[in-house]
């Protein structure tokens, strides 16, 4: 994912690979304490169940009411949140925060969260999280929604990533670019060395905040309540390619 060995200055408000980098391997820490944090409650189906086919689920409701409360204070002025339901958003109460303009406009509002929504409650919950039902409904909820604002906005860093890559290297990406060449701009985007390794590490720090602490038998390790294999699944199958994704659709309009 990040170009580690380079780390160059970009003139874009003191934005650079290595910070990038940095912000990302910080990410990783708040992605696998909220799924330690979600990992607490059963599956709770109830929560995902529609009513019809017209009524949103428990948790389409409690996510959508957080985001319209969080929004009134101006979480979504800042360039490195995407809500889950955009339509729904009301306007602010308190006065704007003039964050400094990083992104390139054309590329600002590109927002794949419905693809996260989706992956994260039909393929990834099953994985890490046991059947059953606790009736704990409302603190279920608030987990996934702690879970779905950290993937959203790892993933979607990747808009930060693209931009100081760009500025980084003008003329290599430049040429796919102007050709609309998707191909050419995702193997530019890939370092497949630096994928094993974020793989390695975020397995490894799952392993250790997760792990089950007993007094009684220092020798043994404690279970893991989330499974680091789940972990690095996680980023393998989706958190680095929509990464990946969202770079290329950045850098698609990064020229216009």
């Amino acid at each position: 994912m990040e170009k580690v060995a380079n780390t160059s200055d970009s003139d874009n408000n003191g934005l650079t690979l290595e910070s990038v980098r940095q912000s990302l391997i910080r990410q990783e820490d708040t992605i696998i304490f909220s799924l330690i944090e979600r990992a607490k409650y059963p599956f709770n189906s109830p929560l995902y169940d529609h009513d019809s086919l017209v009524s949103p689920s428990m948790v389409e409701s409690i996510v959508k009411d957080s985001e319209a409360l969080q929004a009134k204070f101006g979480r979504y002025e800042s360039p490195e949140e995407n809500p889950f339901f955009p339509d729904s958003l009301p306007p602010l109460v308190v006065p704007p925060h003039n964050y400094p303009q990083i992104l390139h406009p054309s590329g600002a509002s590109i927002n794949i969260n419905k693809t996260i929504w989706d992956i994260y409650f039909k393929q990834l919950l099953p994985l890490f999280v046991p059947k059953g039902d606790d009736g704990n409904y409302v603190p279920t909820a608030a987990c996934d929604l702690q879970c779905l604002q950290a993937l959203s906005r790892r993933i979607h860093y990747g808009k930060f990533v693209a931009e100081v890559k760009f500025i980084d290297a003008p003329e290599d990406y430049g040429q796919a670019i102007r050709a609309q060449d998707k191909d050419t701009l995702m193997k530019l985007l890939t370092f497949v060395s630096v994928e094993e390794m974020v793989k390695r590490r975020v397995a490894k720090k799952a392993m250790i905040f997760g792990q089950e602490v007993s007094l009684n038998d220092d020798d043994k390790k404690g279970k893991c309540k989330v499974d680091p294999s789940v972990v690095s699944c996680l980023y393998d199958k989706w958190v680095m390619p929509l990464t990946k994704l969202v770079e290329v659709e950045y850098l698609l309009c990064r020229l216009d």
